[in-house]
């Protein structure tokens, strides 16, 4: 399984202190944001085509970066490639439709909830609580404290960090097949 992590609209080293905070246990295929605009489906498909990824993928993408990875993921799906899940970080107001689990990570309760209106099906989500700024969210994911909510509504939510959500689903989608 390969990792793509598509950052959004802001500095390399925020996406560098992200990877360090989640420690993959094997390197991730990392957009070229400051290249090419994360927020492009076809961007972002060419640079998974040009890296001959070695499927299936899961997608972990920030902010403008959840526009190109929905895009990307579902186009890769829909030419016959495998997508394992999409972690979607603060991607407020873009819908989330796919045939593959996706995941929303939100900055507040709010944003949770609002984007929760806009999509399909969506699995495990995480909320941060108290409320961080965006860029927290993103740059510092071992600090942030939330609340993991089951994709089942029978299940009650459970008090964690961003870091440790995210460690768990791609341990999830690692071990299954």
């Amino acid at each position: 399984m390969n990792i793509v992590i598509c950052p959004g609209i802001h500095s390399s080293e925020l996406t560098q202190c992200f990877i360090a905070d989640l420690q993959f246990s094997h390197s991730p295929l990392i957009f070229p944001a400051e290249k090419a605009p994360a927020y492009s489906p076809l961007h972002v498909l060419k640079f998974l085509l040009d890296a001959d990824s070695i499927e299936p993928l899961l997608f972990v993408a920030f902010s403008a970066g959840v526009v190109g990875a929905i895009g990307a993921a579902r186009l890769w799906q829909n030419q016959g490639g495998r997508i394992k899940a999409l972690i979607a970080l603060d991607g407020w107001g873009v819908p989330l439709a796919g045939n593959f689990p996706i995941h929303r990570v939100s900055h507040d309760r709010f944003t949770a909830w609002s984007s929760a209106l806009l999509d399909e099906d969506i699995s495990d989500s995480f909320y941060a609580d108290p409320a961080v700024d965006h860029l927290t969210l993103w740059r510092s994911p071992q600090t942030v404290q939330g609340q993991w909510i089951p994709a089942h509504k029978d299940s009650r939510s459970t008090s964690t960090t961003v870091a440790s959500f995210i460690t768990a689903l791609v341990q999830r989608y690692e071990t299954s097949d």
